[in-house]
């Protein structure tokens, strides 16, 4: 994202507080497979997530994010065929909203991808009244169970302007700072307390200053 940013603004500085702190999800599709794979598919449309390589980023023909993968995918014209890469959840997610043919790179990312079903079905017998906010990059069959399916913007939002006073939320717990801090009178419960990007907190407030 920082690369991203750099090329986006090239007048401005950026910084990087921890340059060991990367995305493992984007360290598996490496330029190398992704070449190949686009030798496979030539006639694909490829879009890469915004968490891969700006490397990878210039084999591709767009780039998106969470918020709006359903967007960019609705752009392409039905039935040409989408190489959608480096996340397979967000990837099905994608092709489940905007009725486009896309092919499933394998990988995930590790933090969302740990959070299973069983998991979601036992948080929920503890807080009946809660709804479930979950990450695209959560698997499918926890996606099914949610309320509301959106980007870390998404859901703080979404959480923001509802009246329910009680949430389940499923992505990496570094979110539950903002939502507490606008909303203070609501509750907030984690999926699952083993959503815990390493890489994320590598970046301290130290590291910042």
């Amino acid at each position: 994202m920082a690369e991203t940013a750099a090329i986006l603004s090239p007048e401005k500085i950026i910084l990087l507080p921890e340059v060991n702190a990367g995305c493992p999800m984007a360290d598996m599709a490496t330029v190398k497979k992704v070449k190949n794979k686009i030798k496979e598919l030539p006639n694909a449309v490829v879009i890469p997530y915004v968490n891969s390589s700006v490397a990878v980023k210039s084999l591709s023909d767009y780039c998106c994010n969470s918020a709006n993968s359903v967007q960019v995918a609705k752009t392409i014209p039905v039935g040409e065929d989408i190489l959608f890469l480096p996340d397979i959840n967000l990837a099905d997610f994608t092709a489940k909203r905007s009725k486009r043919k896309i092919i499933l790179w394998p990988d995930f990312c590790p933090v969302h991808h740990l959070l299973t079903k069983d998991d979601v079905i036992k948080t929920k017998k503890l807080y009946p009244h809660a709804l479930l906010l979950v990450h695209p990059e959560c698997r499918p069959e926890v996606c099914d169970l949610a309320d509301y399916i959106g980007s870390t913007r998404g859901i703080i939002n979404f959480a923001s302007n509802n009246p329910v006073q009680e949430y389940i939320i499923g992505t990496e717990l570094g979110i539950f700072y903002p939502l507490k801090k606008n909303n203070p009178d609501k509750q907030f419960f984690s999926a699952s307390e083993e959503m815990i990007c390493q890489d994320m907190k590598l970046i301290t407030l130290e590291k910042i200053l």
